[in-house]
């Protein structure tokens, strides 16, 4: 699922020119006459951010899938999202239409949006507590696997070329068919089977086959302790989410990182890169290598906040991702203002935006989910989730709307917006984000009741339970 996701971001930069030659040749062929410029640039425009629309439309779908659903069935359910869309722009060149591959983007785009908000949650249900984190990190990885792909496949003499870029944009519903071969051998949440269906049975030997061994007793009373405390409230919709005193300060938590992972112009440093590379003396048929390379550094670094999340945790990743990412920007608009002036400062340009990758992909990007999974109780989990997706995707699409015009208008000063928006979110950060490592999600709501002004009760375990367990309780 988030291969899909990550491939179908860079899919169409490699082919572009051979896309819209094909926009061009199809309306000459229907109306004897060239497209205008201005006509082109809209319909590229809406094929671009079409994927992005998309995956805000998908985020709105996810708390009503994933409590009717469940987790693993919505993920099976959205391969209808890639699979469909991936056949219609396999077939557009044949079909003559370009209006067929503006829909498919929309369509690819509600498969992105489930799947970057169902993945996490759905493997952060199933991850003890001690590899949370570094299991919340594999959907970013597998992202980031997937715009490395498709820079591959993108590359001149592969698929980015006027004869391949039609298999090229088809490859996304491979991903897809597997899922839907594999999927169904695994095992649903055990937390949704548990608090969500009150399927008790079920939901211990999904557990005992997640974890290997028979003994699941301690966890089980964990999930137990946190339906009770919760079981007044229901299924959260994102209304009452909202309304919710004791996870104010979560859901603010949720959206200012949604929003500083986007609106610190990741999108725009790819958008950037191939003129900065350029500009410092690559040659034009070489930029798509180097591309690559930032690509392979992206996955690289991605793999390492796998390994280090654990030993570090989630705020020191954060604060650290969003400090380099700050430090990037104002170098790289220091760099670009002096880089026709100093011979050796087009060299400056390409390591910042190599820093900034690795800031993005040790922190900025992968941890947020992360931190999402773990602030939310099971029954305001998939509210939360199409909050933050929403926040996510509709800035995504605000960057790629607003950034051609703050190029053109600011030039390499818009990058000190990139700066000031990464501050803004490194101090939001410091000043209210705790650390979650290691928590039961029970123990992370407990940690916000403070801020939140609020207390979270508990009430009694059934009398078949421990002595051990009621003295939990009791403390708790």
């Amino acid at each position: 699922s988030s291969f899909q996701y990550g491939y179908n971001v860079a899919a169409v930069n490699s082919p572009a020119p051979f896309m819209q030659q094909f926009y061009n040749s199809t309306y000459l062929d229907r109306h004897n006459e060239p497209m205008e410029e201005n006509l082109l640039t809209l319909l590229w425009s809406l094929s671009v951010s079409m994927y992005p629309l998309g995956g805000f439309f998908g985020s709105l779908m996810v708390a009503p899938l994933v409590n009717k659903l469940g987790r693993k069935g919505t993920l099976l359910f959205n391969n209808i999202f890639s699979i469909v869309p991936a056949v219609m722009m396999g077939v557009s060149e044949i079909a003559e239409s370009y209006e067929i591959i503006i829909v498919a983007r929309f369509i690819v785009g509600i498969c992105a949006g489930l799947s970057s908000n169902v993945v996490p949650m759905y493997l952060g249900e199933l991850s003890p507590k001690n590899l949370r984190g570094a299991i919340g990190i594999v959907p970013q990885l597998f992202i980031t696997i997937g715009i490395l792909s498709a820079q591959v496949l993108g590359i001149r003499s592969i698929l980015g070329n006027s004869t391949g870029w039609t298999l090229m944009l088809g490859l996304t519903g491979i991903p897809a068919v597997i899922e839907l071969l594999l999927l169904p051998f695994f095992p649903e949440s055990p937390r949704y089977l548990l608090i969500q269906k009150g399927d008790e049975k079920n939901s211990k030997k999904a557990l005992q086959r997640l974890r290997g061994w028979d003994d699941v007793d301690a966890e089980m009373t964990e999930m137990r302790l946190e339906d009770q405390s919760e079981r007044a409230e229901g299924h959260l919709s994102v209304l009452s989410l909202l309304s919710q005193r004791s996870l104010r300060w979560q859901l603010v938590s949720v959206v200012i990182m949604n929003m500083g992972q986007q609106l610190s112009g990741v999108n725009a440093i790819y958008y950037y890169a191939d003129s900065i590379y350029s500009s410092a003396g690559v040659n034009q048929n070489d930029v798509q290598y180097v591309t690559v390379g930032t690509g392979a550094v992206n996955v690289f670094m991605t793999i390492a906040a796998v390994f280090i999340v654990e030993s570090s945790g989630r705020r020191l990743l954060l604060l650290l991702g969003f400090g380099i990412c700050c430090g990037a920007c104002v170098l790289l608009t220091v760099a670009l203002n002096f880089q026709e002036s100093v011979t050796w400062m087009p060299y400056v340009s390409i390591a910042c935006v190599i820093i900034y990758v690795i800031g993005h992909a040790i922190g900025a990007s992968p941890i947020p989910n992360v931190v999402t999974t773990e602030m939310f109780r099971q029954s305001a989990r998939p509210a939360a989730f199409m909050v933050g997706g929403s926040v996510h995707w509709l800035s995504n699409f605000t960057v790629g709307l607003v950034f051609p015009f703050m190029e053109r208008g600011l030039g390499s000063y818009s990058f000190i917006i990139f700066a000031v928006v990464c501050l803004v979110t490194l101090i939001y950060i410091w000043l209210v984000v705790p650390e979650t490592k290691n928590k039961t999600f029970l123990e992370v709501s407990q940690m916000f009741a403070k801020r939140n002004k609020t207390e979270i009760k508990v009430g009694d375990l059934p009398l078949k339970d421990s002595p051990e367990n009621a003295e939990k309780v009791t403390t708790l």
